[in-house]
């Protein structure tokens, strides 16, 4: 399969937008990549805004970015809530300074702007957070899906499929780059 061997993290919060957390869970592992749910640490289970739970496999705090390929991170009003923690924070912000894929849709962008890793990156996300994602050093564009470098960005769920295929293309392009090389361009 395209993704045999990659490790995803996904990260999980209260509210939570349902589509933009499973979809891409499900169509990462049918690609083949292994799957874990990271919380922030403050409960076991995560409720969706629809009422839809999720249980963790670890908390930020119990991880490293060193584990993983990389790291998603879905809407809903769950970034307001992630971007609290300093050990999601910091597992962020190590994934991106390590070259590792790091993928934020919708609201998510928040969690990028409070991991303080947006400084002259081009991205897109929820129209709500352009200002934020702006003062934060990055260049907005309006596109469904945008790939800089070892980052990936979307819109809204109806962006779902092009997040996903920028976010399995990037995660191929990262497998075949020299450590060294990734860390130069993050």
């Amino acid at each position: 399969m395209e993704l045999d061997g990659v490790r995803i993290a996904i990260l999980a919060e209260s509210l939570y937008e349902d589509l933009e957390l499973w979809y891409p869970y499900l169509r990462l592992q049918e690609a083949g990549a292994e799957v874990f749910v990271v919380g922030s640490g403050s409960a076991q289970t995560y409720n969706s805004k629809h009422g839809y739970p999720v249980t963790v496999d670890a908390d930020a705090d119990t991880v490293d970015a060193q584990q993983f390929d990389g790291i998603v991170i879905p809407g809903g009003w769950a970034p307001d809530y992630l971007r609290r923690h300093g050990a999601v924070l910091r597992l962020v912000r190590d994934a991106a300074e390590g070259g590792k894929l790091v993928a934020a849709i919708c609201h998510a962008g928040s969690v990028l702007v409070s991991a303080r890793v947006l400084s002259g990156r081009t991205v897109t996300g929820y129209y709500s957070i352009r200002d934020d994602m702006t003062n934060a050093g990055a260049i907005y564009v309006d596109e469904e899906a945008v790939r800089d470098r070892n980052f990936v960005t979307s819109r809204h769920p109806m962006d779902l499929p092009a997040f996903c295929r920028e976010i399995i293309g990037a995660l191929q392009e990262l497998r075949k780059a020299p450590i060294a090389a990734r860390r130069a361009s993050s």
